[in-house]
């Protein structure tokens, strides 16, 4: 009920404001499940990219944010809910096959998964190496990938402020990639590092990013 209170109101009044370019719309199925994947600026994205898609994106979120305490926390956690997201223990390396589970499931019931295959905001704006779990779940589930590319959403909503600035936003979907009939490949380290690639050089085409090599959890540690 509160996303769909949010899609006829407040999303709205977001491509009004922004007005966001938006490119490859059609690529985005009506209905059924696939995985967006997408790069990740800032916390703006989770919402930039529902909004332009105008259909729902599920996404995996941290799990504090579905145990706080108060009202604020409380209020947090009930909204968390409400728009579907899935609790991740991020620091909790025993918990990624708990994570994968939980997405193929989501994707069975025919939903849409987004998915920041960097696995944490890019902390210098540059495009950094892919996690694994987006291949293992193209590859488990068959659904298609499609992939994202968004610009200027830090500028809207920096990194660790709260405060929201009218800036030009892009949000570039691509043709799907498919991945289906390929189940037993993500028993192969070489393989899911070779889907990673495919869909991050997609990622990148439409973002228009530099690369780096290496992890933005190992980048933003150094710093």
């Amino acid at each position: 009920m509160l996303y769909r209170a949010a899609e006829l109101t407040v999303s709205p009044v977001l491509r009004a404001l922004f007005r966001p370019e938006v490119t490859g719309q059609q690529f985005v199925p009506r209905t059924g499940a696939a995985i967006i994947a997408a790069n990740h600026l800032s916390a703006a994205d989770e919402i930039f990219t529902p909004v332009t898609a105008r259909r729902q994106v599920l996404y995996f979120a941290k799990a504090e944010y579905f145990n706080g305490t108060g009202v604020r926390g409380r209020v947090t956690a009930a909204v968390f809910r409400e728009f579907g997201h899935v609790p991740v223990e991020r620091e909790d390396t025993r918990a990624a096959a708990a994570t994968i589970s939980s997405g193929a499931e989501l994707l069975a019931l025919g939903k849409l998964l987004g998915i920041f295959p960097e696995g944490t905001r890019s902390p210098d704006g540059r495009l950094h190496k892919f996690r694994t779990g987006v291949a293992r779940l193209a590859l488990r589930t068959g659904a298609p990938v499609i992939p994202v590319g968004l610009v200027g959403t830090d500028h809207a909503l920096s990194p660790g402020n709260s405060r929201w600035r009218l800036a030009p936003v892009e949000v570039h979907y691509g043709p799907a990639l498919d991945f289906s009939g390929r189940a037993e490949d993500e028993r192969s380290a070489r393989i899911l590092r070779e889907v990673c690639e495919t869909i991050r050089e997609s990622i990148q085409a439409l973002s228009g990013q530099d690369y780096v090599n290496t992890y933005a959890s190992a980048v933003k540690a150094s710093q």
